[in-house]
């Protein structure tokens, strides 16, 4: 369990707050590149560590993130007119470009323009996704130019769905490996709503035992289940710091996880679907076909919420739980939201009994407690650095006679063979 002091310290993200200090020293994703779509179209709101942001595409295609409030009366530049490389208050026709420069004003002599400006954020569009650094200009780390970020449009998919909890809670279940086969599993083998085979080894295996190494980006840990007298199952993970689950799929595809805080109480679950090799089967290429797709689940005219909610119980069929699945909720990710806003906005985490199973939970919250203090004293956290660039996740059933952590060491950093460690 945590002390409430250092529950506040973990879960608060505002300009000011310790852990909001640390989080806006890494890239943080903002925005579909889809929801700015060409030049001069309309801005979009964001809500990033609890501070109210405009993003806007201007006429040469440059991206700009700023504060939603005009430096002059405070009225929603979200209402703007975005034309002519700049972003224009509709109030008293002040305008800003995407470095935050007054460039043009309708109601004052020439040359005050020069002495306003619009607090602005650098961004970089990366994968299809807009990045946008929140820290000190001089701490600026480089790109996030991760495997997922690199491989073309026709390898990968990303969707993202709010999430009505603290994003650590949201967190903190992505990398928890050892309640997959219970949460998710399903109970009939006929099942109509999506789960985890009740036949398979994964179910009837033996608990984990997880190792976790600390890295200099965060930590790899694995989750080892006996899975008969002569095999075992590993699942490898990877947490990149600070939100960021790296999660193993088949040879050639995984999914990655972020977790990025709108303000203390909901966060944005960010789902990354890319392939090593081949393109994308077709059924998975469009985000709005694919799973947690936008149609299917996602309202994405309301702040991308999920049709299936707190409001109506994550639509839970418990007839269904008596006699298909587990849980009777259909959706692999809605049953995790579901349990986690359960928790309520922000977890009351003295009340917590952690166990041997929770190994991955723990060394998550000291890695982020020592952020916070290594950026206290004007270093930099762990993660910033371009480390994490070529690593992946990984999963095998292996002979208990070989070396498990040498096989997947070397599926995890492919091109050097698991040299790095």
């Amino acid at each position: 369990m945590l002390s409430k002091e250092e529950n506040e310290l973990v879960t608060r993200v505002g300009p000011g707050t310790p852990m909001g200090n640390t989080l806006r020293r890494y890239w943080i994703p903002a925005l579909l590149s889809w929801e700015l779509p060409e030049p001069d179209c309309d801005p979009v709101r964001v809500r990033l560590p609890c501070e109210d942001l405009v993003g806007f595409r201007d006429t040469d295609g440059r991206i700009g993130i700023i504060d939603e409030s005009c430096p002059h009366r405070l009225a929603s530049m979200w209402l703007g007119r975005n034309e002519e490389c700049g972003l224009r208050c509709v109030y008293h026709g002040w305008k800003f470009d995407v470095d935050g420069n007054c460039v043009d004003q309708m109601n004052e002599p020439v040359g005050f323009e020069e002495k306003i400006k619009i607090k602005a954020y650098p961004t970089v569009e990366m994968g299809g996704i807009i990045w946008v650094y929140m820290g000190p200009k001089d701490k600026q780390p480089a790109p996030p130019a991760h495997e997922r970020s690199l491989v073309p449009d026709e390898r990968r998919y990303a969707t993202k769905v709010l999430q009505e909890c603290n994003w650590l809670q949201g967190l903190k279940d992505g990398i928890d490996t050892s309640h997959v086969p219970i949460l998710h599993k399903a109970i009939s083998t006929t099942s109509s709503q999506p789960g985890i085979d009740p036949n398979s080894a994964f179910v009837h295996g033996e608990a984990p035992t997880l190792k976790a190494g600390i890295t200099d980006y965060g930590y790899r840990y694995f989750g080892i289940r006996k899975l008969s007298a002569d095999e075992r199952y590993v699942r490898g993970y990877r947490f990149l710091m600070p939100w960021t689950q790296l999660r193993p799929g088949t040879e050639d595809e995984t999914d990655d996880h972020f977790w990025v805080p709108i303000d203390d109480e909901n966060c944005v679950v960010w789902n990354w679907f890319y392939t090593y090799e081949k393109p994308l089967e077709e059924g998975k290429r469009d985000p709005w076909q694919a799973g947690n797709s936008f149609t299917s689940d996602i309202d994405i005219n309301n702040r991308f919420r999920s049709y299936k909610n707190r409001g109506n119980n994550w639509m839970i069929d418990q007839e269904k739980q008596r006699t298909e699945t587990f849980t009777g909720i259909s959706g692999i990710n809605i049953q995790d939201r579901a349990t986690q806003e359960t928790m309520g906005p922000i977890v009351d985490r003295t009340r917590e009994h952690l166990g041997p199973a929770d190994a991955a939970i723990i060394a998550t919250r000291k890695l982020l407690a020592e952020a916070v203090r290594i950026v206290e004293d004007g270093g930099d956290p762990p993660g910033v650095a371009p480390t994490y660039y070529e690593i992946r996740a990984a999963e095998a059933a292996l002979p208990i006679k070989d070396d498990w952590f040498k096989a997947l060491m070397a599926r995890m950093y492919p091109k050097t063979g698991g040299v790095k460690v």
